[in-house]
C-alpha cells in the first residue's frame, strides 16, 4: 500500500470565517511571560489545529501582529481568539470565578501526571504555559487549581513551551474527543 502526500486542498480545512463561528474544544490556553516571539506564534498554530476556544497573552508576551510570530503562527493570530492581560494571577482568578479549572503546566510536587487526568467534557479548562527559562510564576502555581505534569524520563529537565503545548493539547483534545465528539470533527 502506498500512502500518497495529500494536497492542501485535498485536506477539507475551514475557513477563518468558519473557524470563528465553529464550536470550539472548552480549552484556553494562557501563555504566562513567554519570551520567545516564535513559540508563541507556534503556539498559535497549535491553538488552531485543536479548535482552542481562546488564547490570553500576559506578562511580558509579545502580541500580534508581529512579523516573527506571524512567521510560525501562519495565519493562526486570525483565526485563534486572543486577548493581553498584564496580570496571570489577577487572569487565573477571574477564570475560577467563571468556573473554569485552572491547569499550571510544570513539574511541582503534588503534581498530577498528564496521562492520568481525565478531563470531563462538560467541563472549560485553562492551561497554563510558562517561560522558557522560568516556567510558570510560583504565584501562579498557588493560584490555579491543579498543577498537570508531562512524564520525561530522558536526561534533559523540561520540553520547549511550544512542544510542550502541542503536547498538553493533543492529549486533552484526545481525551475529549473519545468522551464525547467535538461537533465538526
Amino acid at each position: 500500500m502506498k500512502n500518497r502526500k495529500l494536497k492542501l486542498q485535498e485536506l477539507g480545512r475551514i475557513s477563518v470565517k468558519e473557524f470563528k463561528e465553529a464550536k470550539k474544544t472548552p480549552l484556553i490556553i494562557v501563555l504566562d511571560n513567554v519570551r520567545s516571539l516564535n513559540n508563541i506564534g507556534s503556539v498559535f498554530r497549535s491553538a488552531d489545529a485543536f479548535r482552542i476556544e481562546k488564547i490570553y497573552l500576559c506578562g511580558i508576551t509579545a502580541q500580534p501582529p508581529h512579523r516573527d510570530i506571524h512567521k510560525t503562527a501562519l495565519g493562526a493570530t486570525e483565526s485563534v481568539e486572543w486577548e493581553y492581560v498584564e496580570d496571570t494571577v489577577e487572569l487565573i482568578k477571574k477564570l475560577k470565578h467563571n468556573n473554569i479549572v485552572t491547569l499550571s503546566i510544570e513539574q511541582a510536587e503534588n503534581s498530577l501526571k498528564l496521562n492520568e487526568f481525565t478531563p470531563n467534557y462538560n467541563q472549560k479548562y485553562a492551561i497554563v504555559m510558562g517561560n522558557e527559562v522560568d516556567g510558570v510564576q510560583q504565584k501562579v502555581i498557588d493560584a490555579c487549581d491543579y498543577v498537570l505534569e508531562i512524564p520525561q524520563i530522558g536526561t534533559k529537565h523540561s520540553l520547549n513551551i511550544s512542544v510542550c503545548t502541542g503536547v498538553v493539547l493533543w492529549d486533552i483534545f484526545a481525551k475529549l474527543k473519545n468522551s464525547k465528539p467535538i461537533s465538526g470533527q
